[in-house]
């Protein structure tokens, strides 16, 4: 169950990221003063898709999920968050309500501070707004190309993928517990759940991988790595 926690000081943050190290003393307790730090438990929603924008939200622990809904009501997940990410900026600037759903697929921390003070602080410093302007560039160029490189791949390619994903960019580790269902890897990849549990046991007879229960272990990276360049 989601609780507020005990707000702590932006400047001595060990989670703080890039772009706040270019706030001087003062622009960062006007943050401080304007924050709330949010726990969530795992499958908890963080905010809903066509909520009002009213936050610049940055995720100091755990994962998150970012779905839209399609008018079938299907869902359909677009990215996954990590620490250090700003998991709204696909929303805060150009839309005045939110395009996704954001969930927890781990326990996680969010801090949320009023969008207003982060754009006069945009306001107020030039070189603040224009890494925001870089990150907000990053972030929907991550999401264009991650669709890309799923969307132009067989079934193999990206589920091979996705496996090379958490470990090389979530975890940094070859053996990790897989965060989400075989349904929510399904719906991140384009697939349906039965393919990805039959090429998931394809992958364990080739001894590409080992899995038990959520539990997956890369034992071949460099041929998964073929099987997704070769799509």
């Amino acid at each position: 169950m989601s609780k507020i926690l005990d707000t702590s000081n932006c400047k001595h943050c060990a989670y703080r990221s890039w772009a706040f190290n270019k706030l001087d003393q003062q622009a960062l307790e006007k943050i401080d003063s304007h924050k709330t730090e949010v726990f969530y438990e795992k499958g908890e929603v963080i905010c809903t898709e066509g909520e009002e924008v009213n936050s610049f939200l940055y995720l100091r622990k755990g994962l998150v999920k970012l779905l839209t809904t399609e008018k079938n009501e299907k869902e359909h997940i677009i990215s996954i968050g990590k620490p250090l990410d700003f998991i709204g900026l696909l929303s805060i600037f150009s839309n005045s309500n939110h395009i996704y759903t954001i969930t927890a697929i781990e326990d996680s921390v969010v801090c949320f501070v009023d969008l207003e003070v982060i754009k006069g602080l945009m306001r107020q410093n030039g070189k603040f707004a224009l890494d925001f302007l870089e990150k907000s560039s990053r972030v929907a160029d991550d999401v264009i190309n991650t669709r890309i490189s799923i969307n132009t791949k067989q079934l193999r390619g990206r589920i091979a993928y996705i496996l090379l994903f958490f470990a090389n960019h979530i975890y940094n580790t070859s053996e990790y517990e897989l965060p989400i269902s075989r349904k929510e890897l399904a719906q991140l990849i384009d697939m349906s759940t039965e393919n990805v549990i039959r090429i998931l046991s394809e992958f364990r007879k080739d001894k590409l991988i080992e899995i038990e229960g959520k539990l997956i272990r890369i034992l071949d990276g460099q041929r998964l790595q073929r099987i997704y360049d070769l799509g």
